[in-house]
């Protein structure tokens, strides 16, 4: 069960990634929402990283046309995986 949670993180941590590279391509304009595909990728993948990346921004500083939110939720998803791993060593020594 712990496998699978930490496989959920994993692949969270590559859609987090794929939200940031694909806004990076609309904004620069090599990909178009107004393309079907492109429109309905970019709804799903903003649908699972929005919920959570609002939090962040809320409390981040202006930073100008910077968002490190993505950068700081990756690093969060490393901390509870780490965390997860922890909590398996720790079971499996005893403690």
């Amino acid at each position: 069960m712990l496998w699978l949670l930490y496989q959920a993180l994993e692949l969270y941590k590559w859609v987090i990634i794929a939200v940031a590279i694909m806004s990076w391509l609309i904004a620069f304009d090599v990909i178009n929402t107004r393309n079907d595909i492109v429109r309905a990728i970019w709804n799903a993948l903003l649908n699972l990283t929005e919920p959570v990346l609002r939090p962040i921004r809320r409390f981040m500083p202006n930073l100008g046309g910077l968002d490190i939110s993505p950068i700081i939720l990756i690093f969060i998803v490393i901390l509870l995986q780490q965390a997860l791993i922890g909590g398996v060593r720790g079971l499996l020594v005893g403690f």
